[in-house]
């Protein structure tokens, strides 16, 4: 279950025990407020304890799913989201393409396991500010948190700069190689590919089911193969997974 708290001043917020500070903490505009998601509880308390101890810092909510996520930083406005790209049903995705779409002032940093995650590449292609990898130290997240609410360049970005590069050549390619397929055509192969759900597909698209089959079926026809299967043995052939 995720925990997120809706009191009328700045409150740093406990999963567990609940609210800890008492109603009248101000808000400095110094402050870099954060809303932490991440599915594992492991994870998620580890980044609570780590930026309620450091200066500066205020967290709003911690939140354990996408939707609770999502919710927290339309009703809290928090500088930062520091979301894992692991959160189920492409949920990272998910909320950075809502808060896009919705002009929300947030920016997001993303917590991945490698620097070739798919969930954090579409992240950034979809304007992630921040990537950080877990294997990294704690000093780095915090580090990476700052300069990406500063607007400052990052140096952890680097680590994924090169899979970024990889994806959007591998895109480049299947468009050459796809007689003509749309943006969004390619957009459905690269998730279909992955073995992405044609719900899961639209949800993240912000399109209905019925309008991925389509494009499904048209990209079957440009690239004449048959199926998912066929378009997943296309891709392999390519070099494209």
């Amino acid at each position: 279950m995720s925990a997120v708290t809706r009191p009328p001043e700045l409150q740093l917020e406990d999963p567990a025990a609940g609210d800890r500070h008492p109603a009248g903490d101000t808000v400095s505009s110094d402050l870099i407020t954060l809303v932490l998601a991440a599915h594992h509880p492991l994870i998620l308390n580890g980044l609570r304890h780590l930026f309620e101890h450091e200066q500066g810092c205020a967290v709003l909510a911690t939140c354990a799913d996408a939707a609770a996520a999502l919710e927290a930083v339309r009703s809290r406005r928090p500088a930062i989201l520091l979301i894992d790209a692991e959160l189920p049903a492409s949920g990272a995705v998910m909320v950075l393409g809502e808060i896009r779409r919705a002009q929300l002032p947030t920016q997001v940093v993303v917590l991945a396991a490698a620097p070739d995650d798919p969930q954090a590449l579409d992240a950034l292609r979809l304007g992630a500010q921040g990537v950080v990898l877990k294997e990294m130290s704690p000093e780095a997240v915090i580090r990476c948190v700052r300069r990406v609410h500063a607007r400052e360049p990052w140096a952890e970005r680097t680590a994924v700069e090169p899979a970024l590069t990889k994806l959007l050549g591998q895109e480049m390619a299947l468009r050459q190689l796809g007689r003509g397929l749309t943006r969004r055509e390619t957009e459905v192969v690269r998730l279909a590919i992955r073995g992405v759900p044609t719900k899961e597909i639209a949800a993240l698209l912000s399109v209905r089911q019925g309008t991925v089959k389509v494009h499904l079926h048209n990209i079957y026809d440009k690239l004449q193969v048959d199926g998912r299967l066929g378009l997943i043995l296309f891709a392999r052939r390519y070099g494209l997974v």
